[in-house]
């Protein structure tokens, strides 16, 4: 058993040695994207900075965890019952640690669990491919692939993506009583978090037969783990708000009507060209990309990672307000895995990681500054 653990603790020293670099190269991009936003808005309107740039790591979304965390759901808009409670909860308590500043507790909580998403990154890829070069790779896309500067920031996103990488190592290798944890994380942290069960079915299906009874009731037990959580929150918010579906229906406003993410995606072909081009346009290269990726996730990896993209993206490119679209890409990590893939002759990877880098900056500036909603 001791030689087991030491085994274990060696191997996650290596996977930590490997993707520190890229964990830290993308928070100096991170640094340099806030300047840039500081000296623009320092040039522009000195006088009116935007509050954002105020609010540092905790922007954006991550204000509304910070409130939830520090008073709960009661003293905040309606509107913040859409932020699912284990990442604000979990930063309440690291706030103990933080000597009671529940934003820098968040970073913390995001930071660590970005870091640990590396490892499993990199973790997942060598028990897919054996390749421990395309896993180094593959944890460089996903540090530093379009809107992933979030993973760094008072966001829930590095919870639930370790915790989806992690769900889909335990259901790839049968552990499925691991896979539950996997899944009620996911349910209790983002509103995707029902997603996982479809990989989860899919998986334990391609194993059925081979199984015997008690694994598969422990399988099945982890196909609806994400709805027991996200479920129990949902009855939660009814008995104290008076209806259940409110944390996806007071999305409405913010995201639009659901539409065919197809006609969205040409539609937003004309936006490209049009009064939008600035706005909604600027979304659809991003758009095309991932839907590029999402073909060829298809082709190299299992078809459960494939469906758990396909769903994510289809959720993303059916809203009518395309905001936040590069966000809610890096849920759908396959594709970055894919990208990966994509890039192992030196030159691509080269030339790909270059300009990732430089949309890290770019991106978080504009955050900052405002003129982008991440």
């Amino acid at each position: 058993m001791n030689s087991s653990i030491s085994s274990e603790c060696r191997k996650f020293y290596a996977d930590l040695r490997e993707v520190l670099l890229p964990w830290l190269t993308t928070r100096v991009l991170i640094a340099a994207g806030f300047i840039t936003a500081y000296a623009a808005s320092e040039h522009l309107v000195p006088t009116n900075k935007p509050n954002v740039l105020s609010e540092g790591l905790i922007a954006w979304d991550g204000t509304w965890y910070r409130d939830i965390a520090m008073y709960g759901y009661d003293a905040v808009a309606p509107d913040g019952l859409r932020f699912f409670p284990l990442f604000p909860l979990l930063g309440r308590v690291m706030s103990v640690v933080t000597l009671g500043r529940t934003d820098l507790a968040l970073i913390l909580v995001a930071n660590i669990a970005s870091l640990l998403l590396a490892v499993a990154i990199r973790r997942l890829v060598i028990f897919e491919r054996g390749s421990k070069e395309l896993a180094n790779r593959a944890v460089w896309m996903v540090c530093l692939f379009p809107g992933a500067f979030v993973l760094a920031w008072g966001y829930a996103e590095s919870l639930w993506i370790l915790a989806a990488v992690f769900g889909f190592w335990t259901i790839r290798t049968r552990r499925w009583g691991w896979a539950i944890a996997a899944g009620l994380i996911v349910g209790f942290t983002r509103p995707l978090g029902i997603v996982f069960a479809v990989p989860v079915a899919i998986e334990l299906l391609r194993v059925w037969r081979s199984a015997k009874n008690n694994e598969r009731a422990v399988g099945l037990a982890a196909v609806c783990s994400p709805f027991v959580a996200t479920g129990a929150y949902l009855l939660w918010v009814n008995r104290v708000f008076g209806d259940a579906w409110l944390p996806f229906s007071v999305q409405n406003d913010l995201r639009g009507t659901a539409v065919n993410p197809m006609s969205r995606m040409w539609d937003g072909i004309s936006q490209m060209f049009g009064s939008t081009r600035f706005s909604d346009g600027l979304h659809i290269p991003f758009a095309i990309a991932f839907v590029v990726l999402l073909v060829l996730t298809f082709r190299c990896w299992p078809v459960s990672y494939g469906i758990f993209s396909a769903i994510i993206l289809c959720a993303a490119l059916g809203a009518e307000n395309l905001n936040s679209l590069e966000r809610y890409g890096i849920n759908a990590f396959p594709i970055a895995l894919t990208l990966a893939v994509a890039t192992k002759i030196p030159l691509s990877d080269r030339v790909v990681t270059t300009i990732l880098a430089g949309g890290v900056v770019a991106l978080s500036a504009l955050a900052w500054t405002g003129a982008y909603v991440p």
